[in-house]
């Protein structure tokens, strides 16, 4: 039976039939925080967290990881090898000060994620010698000034949640000048938090900060007078950066699944603290999973969206477990965005909403209305995705370009983004307003969106249906341009509809240059038929979920639009 069939029902908020659903850009979707927080601060002091004027030398318990190592890597790391991605780095000569590191392979050293996959390859035994080496040069090389990047506040968190997690690795050692100085860097760690931890980063890095913080609070002889403290900030910093659906405002499937696994080891550090999680942190992790769940494909992996790509299946697999959660796919969120539609083995994704604002994530992509398409394991239509935990392994050119409406199945008109990329990385004008309506009719499912990031410019509005078929054998389609204001003058406007295929879809076009056959490798083949423009077949590329670039097609509808609009009709249907 596959993750999602073993997910039990639960109840989500949906758009009802006949009603429209209007999403604004620029809202940060409070009031999940709202409901967080009520009543909180009465419980809370607010002096800081004090661990002791001497070095805390003992934990109070030590928590189970609830998320399951990868083997592979931990076997690696025991032969030598550090495994991140598609990088690897030799374990003799490491130097934790040096730099040039990519960003993905300095998280995972300095965060000491890598302890969880020694624990998934190793006995207590073997792993701990070598973990105890690891780490007694990096705490040789730590630095003391707290403006060194290993002193990022969410590096602190995780590193805290690590730690306690596998002290039966790193603290069975026999020197006690070694245990000490490793519990001593623990409390100074927990009582930088404590005065830095509101100024992280807004989103996840500032819930990762908190997160080190409780866990510290809980773990640590003497911390847990301060427990509603940290609470409090992790409340806070969860109201600040989710949704009242459970996604985050990044709307990154990959920052939600980074979200999943740490509401997962917060959950078991209240455990074995042998205390109950608070409801309000409860409903964020159950809303958190859902959410998630929402934005996977079937073949139980993540879908491309806001510079991400389909990340690890078994990391999914182990994030979802280790919540302890029976939570149901989301299928109509509000802040998150990403409308689900599902019929047999067929799954539809579409995004929903405007791009999340510059302050909620620096990787946001002009996606509005583009859509991820599925047939049981096998990927039709993608977008082509992005270095998701994998930054510094593509160049910067191509991660922006990968940002652009181009880079997803959806409209593009007079070649431009639906909402503007600049320069420096941050969002332009575009997308203000999306709005949507749905229906569910005997199993057939029909969901319509419009945005206006086209009219400033164009005075036109992109209007889009998608009805895909009670039995999933097929997905119809069709792109409205529709005038919402006069233009100035009256000449033509390209556009082109983009279906980026999935790498392992091979496609074919017909004669006539209206319609393609897809075979797609190990699945069923398709047939794509299309009006009102001509098709061509062109290359594209898909980013797999170690973020590397992989060669691809796409099927382009393109042709001019008059100034008052016009219609693009098309049709996926399975062949056999």
């Amino acid at each position: 039976m596959s993750l999602l069939e073993r997910i039990d029902a639960s109840s989500e908020p949906e758009i009802e039939q006949g009603k429209r659903l209007i999403r604004a850009g620029g809202q940060s979707g409070l009031s999940l925080g709202g409901r967080l927080a009520r009543g909180l601060n009465a419980l809370t002091g607010k002096m800081p967290l004090r661990l002791g004027s001497r070095p805390a030398l003992k934990l109070a318990a030590v928590p189970k990881d609830p998320v399951l190592g990868d083997k592979a890597v931990g076997e690696a790391l025991l032969g030598g090898l550090i495994v991140r991605g598609s990088e690897e780095m030799a374990l003799d000569g490491l130097d934790f000060a040096r730099g040039g590191l990519s960003p993905a392979l300095f998280d995972y050293l300095h965060s000491f994620a890598w302890l969880r996959d020694l624990a998934a390859a190793a006995t207590r035994e073997k792993g701990g010698r070598l973990a105890e080496k690891m780490i007694r040069h990096w705490l040789e090389a730590f630095p003391p000034s707290p403006e060194d990047p290993s002193w990022r506040y969410d590096l602190w968190g995780q590193r805290i949640l690590f730690w306690t997690a596998y002290a039966p690795y790193i603290l069975s050692s026999r020197d006690p000048a070694y245990r000490s100085a490793l519990l001593t860097t623990l409390a100074r760690g927990a009582r930088f938090l404590d005065r830095r931890a509101d100024r992280a980063p807004l989103g996840l890095p500032r819930i990762t900060a908190w997160g080190g913080l409780l866990a510290a609070a809980l773990l640590v002889e003497g911390g847990q007078i301060r427990l509603g403290r940290a609470e409090s900030g992790l409340i806070r910093s969860l109201g600040e950066a989710l949704h009242d659906d459970g996604g985050l405002t990044s709307r990154s499937p990959v920052e939600q699944l980074g979200l999943v696994e740490l509401l997962g080891q917060l959950r078991a550090v209240y455990i074995s603290g042998q205390r109950d999680m608070p409801e309000r942190l409860q409903n964020a992790l159950t809303g958190s999973v859902s959410a998630l769940l929402g934005a996977t494909l079937g073949d139980e992996a993540l879908s491309s969206w806001q510079s991400g790509n389909m990340a690890s299946k078994r990391r999914l697999a182990a994030a979802i477990e280790g919540s302890g959660v029976a939570a149901r796919p989301l299928r109509q969120p509000r802040g998150w965005g990403y409308q689900r539609l599902t019929a047999r083995s067929a799954i539809v994704i579409l995004d929903g909403a405007p791009p999340p604002p510059s302050t909620a994530f620096a990787g946001g992509c002009a996606s509005t209305l583009a859509f991820e398409f599925s047939d049981g394991l096998s990927r039709i239509v993608v977008n082509c995705g992005g270095p998701g935990d994998w930054a510094g392994l593509l160049s910067p050119d191509l991660i922006h370009a990968l940002r652009f409406t181009a880079a997803h199945s959806t409209l593009v008109l007079g070649d431009r983004n639906s909402t503007a990329i600049l320069e420096d990385g941050l969002l332009g004008k575009g997308v203000r307003q999306v709005e949507l309506a749905r229906e569910d009719d005997a199993g057939t499912a029909r969901l319509e969106g419009s945005h206006d990031g086209y009219v400033r410019r164009f005075g036109l509005m992109h209007r889009r249906r998608l009805i895909l078929a009670a039995d999933g054998r097929e997905l119809k389609g069709e792109d409205d341009l529709v005038a919402r204001r006069r233009r100035r003058r009256g000449e033509p406007i390209p556009f082109a509809v983009r279906f980026h295929l999935g790498p392992a879809v091979e496609a074919t076009t017909t004669a006539d240059r209206q319609g393609a056959l897809l075979r797609v490798r190990g699945g069923s083949a398709w047939q794509f038929r299309c009006r009102g423009g001509a098709l061509d077949i062109e290359d594209s590329l898909w980013i797999d979920g170690k973020g590397r670039a992989r060669g691809a097609s796409q099927l382009v509808i393109s042709g001019e639009t008059p100034p008052d609009g016009m219609a693009i009709s098309w049709l996926f249907q399975r062949a056999a």
